[in-house]
């Protein structure tokens, strides 16, 4: 899996649109092997973009947890905690 895609489900606040958009694109320019498409491909590389991000919204959507949610400031301190003694 990519690095940079995030967890995006049982956060508190919830995931936004814009956050589910950029794992999608990260996603697509995985599969596709390129950051940036060509003019003749771009229309295509939008439509993956846009049709995975829908996916990843109604999947977020539709799971259930008993859980109670994250808090998303934690996570990311945890995160960077763990980064920093991973590249230290």
């Amino acid at each position: 899996m990519c690095r940079n895609i995030k967890p995006l489900f049982n956060f508190d606040p919830p995931a936004t649109n814009e956050e589910i958009h950029d794992a999608a694109l990260q996603f697509v320019r995985k599969v596709s092997g390129t950051t940036k498409p060509s003019k003749r491909n771009e229309a295509a590389f939008e439509r993956a973009v846009d049709a995975i991000a829908a996916c990843a919204r109604e999947l977020l959507d539709s799971l259930e947890t008993s859980q109670p949610p994250r808090d998303r400031e934690e996570a990311a301190a945890k995160a960077r905690a763990r980064a920093a003694v991973r590249f230290a």
